[in-house]
């Protein structure tokens, strides 16, 4: 259960990180709002595996395979996003593997702790 509640906390967190990242980047132009929407993305898997630790969701020993694992599923989900932008199915879609990404890098921290 806890599995599943981090991977909604992470993706539903980091997207809405994305989008304000955005939006505030939009700003400076094209460049801008790629850019904001990678510092938010990198800062909302930062921030929802904070959460999720902070809730007791995550163990802390946890915390940084997780946000690796979560950063990991970022960049994936931003390429796939970002070559398939003709609709909005496809990049909002790809949030779920930034949420793939915390669970992976949590599972493997528990295994190296074994």
């Amino acid at each position: 259960m806890k599995t599943i509640l981090l991977f909604f906390i992470v993706c539903g967190l980091d997207g809405i990180c994305i989008f304000l990242g955005s939006v505030l980047g939009h700003g400076a132009g094209n460049s801008g709002l790629f850019g904001g929407a990678i510092i938010g993305g990198i800062l909302g898997v930062a921030a929802a595996v904070w959460l999720a630790a902070r809730f007791g969701i995550l163990e802390g020993a946890s915390c940084g395979a997780t946000i690796l694992g979560g950063v990991v599923g970022f960049i994936a989900a931003a390429v796939i996003a970002v070559n398939n932008l003709r609709g909005p199915l496809v990049p909002i879609a790809s949030v779920s593997l930034i949420g793939m990404g915390a669970i992976i890098g949590k599972m493997l921290s528990r295994r190296q702790a074994v």
